[in-house]
């Protein structure tokens, strides 16, 4: 072996490194490039045993020479620089590795992060964004100390990358949409390694993943489209517009084939819209948020021809959604959630479904849109003023007040102290930026809020609530409001939040409404509120619903997880 003895190291030859191998491990590897890779999955047996004091005995005992213990954790130190967490790790451990030392713990670990990296196209993720290959060629190219520093700090970082990816999303979501607000719940990257010290490697690349239900449904549901893409997708489209019970035909045909393949029916040679047909048609209405008449209308049939890769996108694009909340604390023992595009609000407890209600949200304008975010409601107001938002003031209202005073008579108009304002001098002089008046509704029958909202105080000025306009909660899409989002039944909703604290909570509710005040009533156990957006979501039982894209934002995810190298394994995007 051909080293210099002064502070200038040089490679040593592929030969010289098998002698090293030798020397540390009892064995010779005669294998090629491949063969190295295939060595240390299954035994770690390359030359990241220099880093022991007993390799190093043993390279000098066979080649005469003493390797440097500073090299390695120069090139540690020199890598990590003030990198925060990771830093702080390293320090505290006196810069040994864990990754790239000759004991068997290091390489479990070393197998267990390769196996996980192997693993990340079933969770939606690129696996070539963790170079496994690229790791692996360099695990059989370390010849040097050095290199072997450079070595564990990259493997550090891929892991930590990985975990990030897997346990709150690939992306940043304030960058994708400006109206998705969600911070991402990330991990303490010094935990994490620690972690790999103190528990067992595959639990821990196993536990990255979030663990809820629906995490776990989704990528089922993924695996078994993409194996269903593989073996003819769904079949062929149906060739027709509209069908309904009593048509006979080839078309009845297609439609009952691509039902039976969908999960929906069983096989059968009818040709005819029967019965089993209707019932199948209903259950696939329902788990697209359409009515169930057992009709296959134009929109049903829209729905029903939707090809599979586009459904296994929204997949793809809900776990990406479902790790965004994955939060430490999760969603809460008792949480509200509202899947805006689903239209409905929901209560849980202990992650079972306890009470829901239709929800109107906000209008598909870009500035009437929802956003998206999670927080914690307080309390609830029942009888509530509606306190008009500037915008609607200036928007809306003022170019009516401007040219008839008493135009919006069912508002107060009120000044900076509180004062209700005479309309008899006129607004025609104010312009939105001038105008110094805020517009309250007061407390009645036909207040915009209607008799209770739901408050979880947050900078974007949204709350749940009641509505007069109870119109809307038949039509299949409802976006209507300026933002927040409105209950079909918010009494009910009111009596499941109160139950925690009112022996009474119907006739406590109803005495406090029939006083006709307005009154704050303070949750005692307050509940986080979490407003999602999911196109594609599980029932309990697994079957997937989908719903339209009314925003937008899950098509610029989808292109934003391209981006980042995501694809398709089917290979189709």
């Amino acid at each position: 072996m051909n080293f210099s003895r002064n502070a200038t190291e040089r490679r040593p030859t592929r030969g010289s490194a098998r002698n090293l191998n030798r020397g540390s491990n009892g064995g010779s590897t005669r294998a090629s490039r491949r063969g190295w890779t295939t060595a240390l999955i299954a035994a770690g047996a390359i030359w990241l045993a220099a880093g022991t004091s007993q390799a190093q005995q043993s390279v000098a005992q066979t080649t005469g020479f003493s390797f440097q213990v500073t090299a390695y954790k120069q090139a540690v130190a020199e890598q990590i620089g003030e990198n925060g967490q990771m830093a702080a790790f390293y320090r505290g451990r006196g810069f040994e590795p864990i990754w790239t030392g000759a004991g068997q713990e290091d390489r479990t670990r070393r197998l267990a992060l390769i196996e996980a990296f192997s693993m990340a196209d079933d969770h939606g993720l690129p696996v070539q964004r963790y170079n496994k290959d690229i790791l692996l060629d360099k695990m059989a190219r370390v010849q040097t100390d050095r290199d072997r520093g450079l070595l564990e700090v990259e493997l550090s970082q891929t892991f930590l990358r990985f975990a990030r990816d897997l346990q709150s999303g690939m992306l940043v979501p304030s960058r994708i949409d400006s109206d998705i607000k969600r911070k991402l719940p990330h991990r303490d990257a010094q935990v994490l390694l620690e972690r790999l010290i103190t528990e067992d490697p595959r639990a821990v690349m196993r536990s990255l993943a979030p663990t809820s239900p629906e995490y776990a449904r989704l990528m089922r549901a993924k695996l078994k489209l993409e194996h269903r893409i593989e073996h003819g997708g769904w079949g062929s489209a149906v060739p027709s517009g509209s069908l309904k019970p009593g048509s006979t035909g080839n078309a009845v045909v297609a439609l009952r084939n691509r039902l039976t393949k969908m999960g929906y029916m069983r096989p059968s040679l009818s040709s005819s819209y029967d019965d089993a047909l209707q019932t199948a048609v209903q259950d696939f209405q329902a788990d697209h948020g359409l009515k169930p008449d057992g009709v296959a209308g134009s929109g049903t049939m829209r729905q029903i021809n939707t090809d599979p890769v586009t459904r296994l996108k929204s997949i793809m694009v809900a776990m990406e959604r479902e790790r965004w909340l994955n939060l430490p604390e999760g969603l809460g023992k008792r949480h509200v959630k509202v899947n805006l595009v689903n239209y409905h609000a929901q209560i849980f407890d202990d992650n079972k479904l306890t009470y829901q209600t239709k929800s109107v949200i906000g209008h598909q304008d870009h500035d009437r849109r929802t956003p998206e975010f999670s927080d914690v409601m307080e309390h609830m107001v029942i009888n509530p003023s509606w306190y008009v938002p500037r915008s609607i003031i200036v928007n809306e209202y003022l170019p009516l007040l401007r040219g008839n005073p008493g135009a919006v008579g069912h508002l107060e108009i009120i000044d900076a102290r509180g004062r209700v304002v005479s309309r008899g001098h006129g607004f025609a002089k104010y312009s939105a930026s001038t105008f110094p008046f805020s517009m309250r509704q007061p407390p009645g029958p036909r207040n915009a809020l209607g008799t209770v909202k739901f408050i979880f105080p947050n900078k974007y000025n949204i709350y749940l609530h009641d509505t007069p306009s109870q119109h809307l909660f038949a039509r299949e899409v409802r976006t209507f409001s300026h933002g927040c989002i409105r209950l079909d039944d918010p009494h009910d909703f009111a009596y499941a939040l109160l139950a925690k604290q009112e022996g009474d909570p119907v006739g406590y509710f109803k005495s406090v409404l029939n006083s006709g005040q307005e009154t704050h009533v303070p949750l005692v156990e307050q509940v986080p509120v979490h407003l999602i957006y999911r196109t594609a979501f599980t029932q309990a039982k697994g079957q997937m619903n989908y719903r339209p894209d009314v925003y937008g934002r899950d098509g610029k995810i989808w292109n934003a997880l391209v981006q980042a190298g995501v694809n398709l394994r089917t290979g189709s995007i």
